[in-house]
């Protein structure tokens, strides 16, 4: 087993000090075991929070009866259609089993156009069709998600740290097409939380490790105060035999390349995970959009073969973790 390291950037340290600079601490999705540069991120951080905000008037003090509560609700940046862009930098392995990490710069959107819900989901999008108009009220009801979804995973395509992993030759980069399904559950602990059950399920439509992933999701999100969104989630991912054979296995040449020891992967669960975001409105109220920092933090456990490939097992470690900072804009 090889030691860790830590390769830093100017975006990483920016980042650090932006967030560094703000009143509240922020940590948390992802996410995510298969491997670096993505935007594992973007899977969680800012869809915890713009949605949140639209439902949640929340104070640090109770509401007080006597107060007039029978008018419209407060209006939000929140309407028919509104955008939240970001960047932020994210420590990630190298690849799914590096024990290396490398930082990255990561890209976020989401939002509500034409009535179609757009979250991010790893290095990829969701879009949900039946999203419902923002309010200021609580949510009431189960509310039913559903759509397409799209991912790019570009494990081992390039910035592999590991000299004896590089020498096993880089992959091509993976386009995953499938959907997306799931039912929220408002009002579980409070007025304004949501715990969600979701899943979707995809397949590489670039010729690349050409399998399917199944990923089933369970995450929950409340409002601490009228600033700041908490949200933890936790994820699997199952994939079939071509997915693992494609990164996993270790071919004869491949063997002779590396020295590590000739593996045949086979399918099944992948990994498991957990993230926490934590995000905070920078003028401290945030139905009204505008500047919010976010922090994330998480941890995933690969799983069956992605564990005891050599790529894991002897130069890696099946322990996947990561951590991030970011600045985003609502409008």
């Amino acid at each position: 087993m090889k030691p860790h390291h830590i390769a830093f950037s100017p975006t990483l340290i920016a980042a650090v000090l932006v967030f560094a600079a703000t009143p509240a601490n922020a940590s948390e999705t992802a996410e995510s075991a298969d491997g670096a540069r993505t935007p594992a991120i973007a899977a969680f951080v800012l869809a915890a929070a713009p949605e949140a905000a639209s439902e949640a008037v929340v104070t640090s003090q109770p509401a007080n009866p006597a107060s007039p509560s029978s008018g419209p609700p407060p209006a939000t940046v929140f309407d028919e259609t509104w955008l939240t862009i970001g960047l932020g930098a994210g420590l990630t392995p190298s690849y799914a089993g590096s024990n290396d990490y490398i930082a990255n710069p990561v890209p976020l959107i989401i939002g509500r156009v034409a009535g179609i819900g757009i979250s991010p989901s790893g290095a990829g999008l969701v879009f949900d069709l039946n999203s419902r108009s923002p309010s200021a009220a609580p949510s009431k009801g189960v509310r039913v998600s559903f759509g397409p979804a799209f991912r790019l995973r570009n494990d081992r395509a390039n910035r592999i740290s590991d000299d004896v992993v590089a020498r096993a030759g880089e992959l091509d980069t993976a386009l995953e097409v499938g959907a997306a399904a799931g039912v929220g559950f408002p009002g579980v602990l409070n007025r304004y939380d949501q715990l969600t059950i979701a899943v979707q399920a995809r397949w590489d439509v670039l010729g690349a490790h050409d399998g399917m992933i199944i990923e089933p999701q369970i995450g929950y999100r409340t409002p601490l105060s009228r600033s700041i969104i908490l949200q933890v989630q936790a994820s699997a991912e199952f994939v079939d035999d071509s997915f693992a054979d494609y990164y996993f296995a270790i071919s004869p040449a491949q063997s002779a390349a590396t020295g590590l020891p000739q593996f045949a992967a086979e399918g099944g669960l992948n990994r498991v995970g957990t993230t926490m975001i934590l995000a905070r409105d920078l003028d401290r109220d945030l139905q009204n959009g505008g500047l919010s920092v976010f922090g994330i933090g998480g941890y995933s456990r690969l799983m069956g073969d992605s564990a005891d490939t050599p790529f894991t097992s002897v130069r890696g470690s099946a322990d996947q973790f990561l951590a991030g900072l970011g600045l985003a804009y609502t409008f």
